[in-house]
């Protein structure tokens, strides 16, 4: 273990940042070297059975959770860019028999397992510094992090750090996008009528730019807003506070 005050943190990066926004990740990597940890990427990590365990799957689920207990348990916390990923490992316990052995030590990671944001406000105090962006921006809140997590107003002490980003207020901030992970799958008219209100939603606010700390949340958002024709960009927050914002969200590269 390291010393506390500069932790060594695993990145657990997900599938979703891996496969479709790994400048996520790097700005993941910023960001904590800047609040003082060690940063690792485990090369073996895999997903974290979100997927299986929604779909019914536990022991499908269990299997994958047993891989990522094995693989994080050496460091001294581990961090993750998505609310959602972040809370299926905090619930890793609920998919072993109580007084289990790997009960506990799926309860012992939860205990050092957090959310991006909320570990660099919470945790580490962190204050982004030398970051600018002139631009009118609002936030949306995705479900896991808001409700499993209690995420929101971590976020955006930290956006209030960026210097010339005004946050603008979105009406319904705390409701879901319709993306909801298997949900958008199973039940594509209901999600596609719920982030058609989402989107209306962000573009009444007049900002230039949506932010979120959840890629599945951003890209469902993205797309519905490329599809209205609106101007509005997304962005993942995490690459706007480390001031490594490129394209947004469905943008090429």
């Amino acid at each position: 273990m390291a010393a506390a005050d500069r932790p060594h943190v695993a990145l657990f990066v997900t599938c979703l940042v891996d496969a479709m926004r790994p400048p996520i990740g790097f700005a993941a990597i910023a960001l904590l070297e800047a609040a003082g940890c060690t940063v690792s990427v485990p090369a073996a990590q895999t997903c974290c059975g979100q997927p299986a365990r929604n779909s019914g799957d536990r022991a499908g689920a269990a299997d994958l959770a047993a891989h990522t207990i094995a693989l994080l348990e050496p460091f001294d916390a581990v961090v993750v860019p998505s609310g959602s990923c972040a809370a299926t490992i905090i619930q890793y316990p609920e998919l072993f028999d109580a007084g289990s052995a790997w009960h506990a030590r799926a309860t012992a990671l939860a205990g050092r397992t957090h959310e991006l944001l909320s570990y660099l406000a919470d945790h580490r105090k962190f204050i982004p510094a030398g970051i600018a962006l002139q631009a009118t921006a609002t936030y949306h809140d995705s479900c896991s992090g808001l409700r499993e997590l209690g995420v929101a107003a971590q976020p955006r002490a930290l956006l209030g750090a960026v210097a010339g980003l005004a946050l603008l207020p979105l009406d319904g901030a705390e409701t879901c996008c319709g993306f909801g992970g298997t949900f958008c799958v199973k039940y594509p008219a209901i999600s596609n009528a719920i982030v058609d209100e989402k989107a209306r939603a962000i573009e009444a606010t007049g900002a230039g730019l949506l932010l979120g700390g959840d890629l599945g949340c951003l890209m469902n958002m993205a797309g519905k807003l490329h599809r209205r024709g609106s101007p509005v960009r997304a962005y993942p927050a995490a690459e706007i506070l480390a001031g490594m914002a490129g394209p947004a969200i469905g943008e090429p590269a």
